[in-house]
């Protein structure tokens, strides 16, 4: 039971330790953008205290910790590219925030972060202190559902980059690739992970808990910072043009276009 709190005892005080630097690096280049990059990057770190620290079953442990780093890193190297190419300006979200809060406000939403980042890794502490001596057939259909969905997510990343990387789609509306079938396919894939760690984990003890991960992405996918926000954005920017999008094709599940 000890390794059921000193490992997130131990990654909390990293990541802790982690969002304290990064934000002092934010308030010297006037950028807290890169937060998000960091945050995506803390997986990777509590990925590697988890392999290092668990003791449970070597297989299951070494999957878990695979997985967890691979997403940590394909999209932290996507922030990193997307946010690191203009450090010089912030993103508009933030300049908002920048206006309304202070920087104990921007201190304390630093170390939400690094929280959150421990609250969403709890599967892979269950996961990985399991001593089950096998892996079951409900284990690997959530190992391989994670790794479609990272594969997903990184496709429609790339295809929306792709897309506006050509200067004659400047203020259009992307409905290349994934992006024809949803409206967010990007978000789609993103909850689909949690889903996957959720049925990865359901086998182990306490694996219940994990369902904490898609319940809460699931709330600020639909409610808060992601589908509500992106789209308001978009119809300000693309007028008309983005609200036939949104009559004509899915918000979430990829799907065909209605007529």
């Amino acid at each position: 039971m000890s390794n059921y709190l000193s490992i997130p005892l131990i990654s909390l005080a990293s990541v802790c330790f982690i969002m304290i630097l990064i934000f002092i690096w934010a308030k010297a280049i006037k950028n807290n953008g890169i937060v998000d990059i960091f945050w995506a990057f803390n997986f990777l770190v509590i990925a590697i205290i988890i392999w290092l620290l668990a003791d449970g079953y070597e297989p299951r442990k070494n999957v878990v910790c695979l997985l967890a780093a691979l997403w940590s890193l394909r999209l932290g190297i996507y922030l990193l590219i997307r946010v690191g190419s203009h450090l010089k300006e912030e993103e508009g979200r933030y300049k908002k925030l920048r206006e309304e809060w202070s920087d104990t406000v921007f201190f304390f939403f630093f170390q939400s972060q690094a929280i959150s980042n421990v609250m969403l890794s709890i599967p892979f502490f269950v996961i990985a202190l399991n001593p089950e001596p096998h892996m079951s057939i409900i284990e690997y259909i959530g190992a391989g559902m994670w790794c479609l969905c990272i594969i997903g997510e990184g496709l429609s990343d790339w295809q929306l980059k792709y897309f506006k990387s050509k200067p004659e789609n400047k203020g259009k509306v992307c409905q290349y690739g994934l992006w024809n079938y949803s409206r967010h396919p990007n978000y789609f894939f993103q909850f689909m992970i949690w889903i996957s760690v959720l049925i990865f984990a359901l086998p182990s003890p306490y694996g219940y808990l994990a369902a904490i991960c898609p319940l809460s992405i699931g709330y600020l996918i639909f409610k808060v910072t992601g589908i509500p926000m992106t789209e308001e954005q978009a119809v300000r920017s693309k007028g008309d043009a983005y609200k036939e999008y949104q009559r004509t094709t899915s918000a979430f599940v990829p799907w065909f276009k209605k007529a």
